[in-house]
């Protein structure tokens, strides 16, 4: 059957963008609402930094563990059940989030919704990547992950105007994804897809990205390529408050410098795709967002945030704009792999680096203790500098995937 030929616009691109956007907001209302709702829930002021780690990591693992069950179900149900699983789960268990009332029941309602906000962007991905003419997926790709970035700025005005009410923001967000799944009942399955489901080849096989040596490290270094996004967002943005204080820094808003980095993030990620297609390059973007990226790193810690809050929110749109590299890393984990794995690969790939944020968080809270570092900062940009330099490595090693024909099988 011949694939219908789609455009930038049309409606899986726009569909995927809106679902993004309502599942960056749900991934990242925690950190803007975080201090507001353990105020509410009467967590001391001494234990917001370690409790606000533990749920965290807790919404982390629920990502890792349902990016490898929903990526096995897109290539074994097809990635537009997974649409449909996903939202539904995670948008019930973010109304849910809405209702608690002990800090033990927000851990478990996190964890649930990590859970079910693991399928969206890698099924949207790969289900635009296969019906779109290959030298349009990229810019479709970073439409889609533009407008999902936006999701985190929806998410800090809502906070703002509701008068900073974090239960509401939360039925506001589980709302938008009941609304959205309307939506995704006009999306059609890939062509490509329902072909590769009458071939004699084994479907969303996890195993199989471990039989192979080529394989595994394709697989590999995809997740090595995406870590810096999620130090940056996990740990620099996240703990800016921290940062800052600590850099004796007054008057900062974390908040207020998650919203901003987002907004730089959303032109990072759209100017990361158009100067993949001018270049016709993945790997040479890469390259140079990882270079952006690096260059802010460095200015983030050598002047210690700038010395005021303006040039820090100034710093941490920096950090934004250069993580924009994270269009790229997903986009190519979708490309990198046959149809009978693409969509196992495109969505427990970013969930999986999300996955090792908890992994980073317990490195951090191991190297500044006591007995070894003894420095919250020092610690912080350790880590920055191993995990910068890893991922620019994966990037040398990595294969260049612009304009690769999608229509074939991995055996």
């Amino acid at each position: 059957m011949k694939q219908k030929q789609y455009g930038i616009f049309s409606l899986p691109v726009i569909v995927g963008a809106l679902g993004f956007f309502v599942d960056i907001y749900d991934l990242l209302l925690f950190s803007i609402v975080r201090r507001a709702s353990f105020s509410d829930l009467g967590v001391p002021e001494n234990e917001l930094k370690n409790i606000g780690e533990n749920i965290i990591s807790w919404q982390m693992i629920g990502l890792t563990i349902g990016g490898i069950f929903w990526g096995i179900l897109g290539d074994k149900k097809g990635r537009k059940n997974v649409l449909f699983g996903s939202i539904l789960l995670y948008s019930l268990a973010t109304i849910a989030n809405g209702f608690v009332q002990t800090v033990d029941q927000y851990t478990w309602l996190r964890f649930i919704a990590g859970l079910g906000l693991a399928g969206e962007l890698g099924a949207s991905i790969t289900l635009t990547s296969e019906l779109l003419p290959k030298e349009k997926r990229g810019i479709a790709a970073a439409i889609i992950a533009t407008s999902g970035v936006f999701g985190t700025i929806a998410a800090y005005f809502v906070y703002s105007f509701s008068g900073e009410d974090w239960r509401l923001c939360y039925f506001i967000g589980g709302g938008m994804g009941l609304a959205l799944l309307f939506l995704r009942m006009g999306v059609l399955e890939s062509t490509i897809y329902d072909a590769a489901k009458h071939a004699h080849v084994q479907l969303g096989n996890f195993r199989m990205f471990f039989n192979s040596k080529d394989r595994f490290l394709r697989y590999l270094r995809g997740i090595l390529i995406g870590l810096p996004v999620w130090y940056v967002i996990g740990i620099l943005i996240s703990f800016s408050d921290e940062f800052a204080n600590r850099f004796g820094i007054k008057g900062f808003d974390q908040p207020k410098a998650l919203m901003l980095q987002y907004v730089a993030l959303a032109f990072g990620d759209m100017c990361a795709g158009f100067l993949s297609n001018y270049l016709k390059s993945r790997k040479k973007t890469l390259l140079i967002f990882y270079g952006i990226l690096a260059f802010f790193i460095i200015l983030f810690f050598a002047l210690k945030g700038g010395g005021n809050a303006f040039n820090m929110y100034l710093i941490c749109m920096g950090l934004g704009f250069g993580s924009g590299l994270s269009v790229l890393y997903i986009t190519m984990s979708a490309e990198q792999f046959g149809t009978n794995l693409r969509a196992t690969a495109a969505i427990s790939i970013p969930n999986l680096v999300r996955g090792f944020l908890p992994i980073m968080l317990l490195f951090f809270q191991l190297i500044r203790s006591e007995s070894l570092l003894n420095n919250y900062v020092t610690s912080a940009w350790v880590i920055g500098a191993i995990i910068i330099s890893v991922g620019f490595i994966s990037v040398l090693r990595s294969k260049e995937t612009f304009g690769r024909d999608l229509d074939y099988l991995e055996e």
